[in-house]
């Protein structure tokens, strides 16, 4: 029996790894596969060209020295990013898929605009009476607001219970929303009825049951009450 590789097999080995580090140098350091299109998905056209705009210094690199993480972590840090997957299509494309921030409302100061998330991110700044889908939430003059902060803390109670009108598909059913003097939340609807959430505990399920009653009661209700979700009224 053999323990000892064979002078000729040890030839070949070296010959193999030879190869392969060529092939890898090759790949690394030639534009045999530079990459010549950022292919873009899942993000809306305006976030579409911020990214294909932070990414265009990597067309003509190699994809191999493409360091995916690091572009990912990058792209992350844009407001409107709520995910980001970076891979390699050989021969010469780059791959980014983008999970965007979902706005639910429109922050309003004086004649300044911008998006905010269900988490109260602000996620971008836009023309005062542009998204008229979404429902408009204001602040006093003065107050600080940016984008990639977050909406002043009185208003998260606000953003979050949109989230979850959404998120029972009510969110293109409501025109605004409101707080009372005890902190209750009131959700208006586009044809004029008022959602009477009470504090902002459950907010899910008692939207959800809102919608179940307005599915139930005939013509529109000027109020569905849903404060105690065990007893939701309708008048």
């Amino acid at each position: 029996m053999r323990f000892v590789p064979s002078g000729r097999s040890l030839i070949v080995t070296c010959l193999a790894l030879l190869a392969i580090g060529a092939a890898y140098w090759i790949a690394y350091s030639t534009p045999v596969f530079a990459v010549q299109h950022v292919d873009v998905r899942g993000a809306p056209p305006g976030l579409t060209r911020r990214v294909t705009r932070e990414t265009n210094e990597l067309v003509g690199k190699s994809l191999v020295s493409v360091d995916a993480s690091r572009v990912e972590g990058r792209l992350h840090e844009l407001p409107a990013v709520a995910g980001v997957t970076v891979d390699r299509a050989f021969p010469h494309t780059l791959v980014v898929r983008i999970a965007p921030e979902r706005p639910v409302a429109v922050v309003r100061r004086g004649h300044s605009a911008w998006l905010a998330t269900g988490a109260g991110k602000v996620i971008a700044t836009i023309a005062t009476g542009t998204q008229r889908n979404l429902p408009r939430l204001w602040i006093a003059r003065g107050t600080t607001i940016r984008v990639g902060g977050l909406v002043p803390p009185g208003m998260l109670p606000a953003t979050r219970a949109l989230a979850d009108a959404r998120s029972v598909g009510l969110g293109g059913r409501v025109r605004g929303i409101r707080t009372t003097p005890d902190d209750e939340l009131v959700l208006v609807l586009r044809h004029g009825t008022e959602l009477r959430v009470g504090r902002p505990v459950e907010v899910g399920l008692k939207l959800a049951i809102a919608r179940r009653v307005l599915a139930l009661v005939d013509g529109t209700p000027d109020y569905v009450d849903v404060s105690v979700p065990e007893r939701p009224v309708a008048g």
